[in-house]
């Protein structure tokens, strides 16, 4: 198959895979909303009902979190940059793209990053933390 058709066919299972995700949260708030306007039962019907609620939001913040990378590669679809890695810029194979359509670096990228604790491309600048003139005991962190 031709880079250009398993593109086009890479797109079409992420769209289709974005409005499936769009369903399964919207499907999860109203289920949480409705779960919290409950308020019959005993200890243990609120307990189930609190670990299922608890499930429920831990699922929507994945479906959540795997629905925004989607948005991120059909831009990259739209924009052409769609199978090039961030990190190196060279053609993703496509056993990856199959394996996780919405791949933004190739395999190698994508270890050396994790190895290096950070994401390819990603500017990081520790400077201001492990800044040298500092005595050890002056470092302060203000999360406001």
């Amino acid at each position: 198959m031709a880079r250009k058709d398993f593109i086009k066919k890479m797109a079409d299972i992420l769209t289709e895979r974005r409005d499936a995700l769009r369903q399964a949260v919207n499907g999860d708030d109203s289920l949480l909303k409705e779960m919290s306007q409950q308020s019959d039962g005993d200890v243990v019907d609120f307990a189930s009902a609190s670990a299922t609620g608890e499930l429920s939001s831990q699922l929507a913040e994945v479906e959540t979190r795997e629905l925004g990378l989607i948005e991120e590669a059909l831009k990259r679809v739209k924009d052409g940059t769609f199978g090039k890695c961030k990190g190196c810029e060279r053609n993703i194979k496509q056993a990856r793209m199959q394996a996780l359509p919405y791949a933004a670096c190739c395999i190698d990228c994508k270890r050396a990053a994790e190895q290096a604790g950070v994401e390819p491309n990603a500017v990081v600048d520790w400077s201001i933390v492990l800044n040298p003139d500092l005595p050890a005991g002056d470092l302060d962190a203000n999360f406001s």
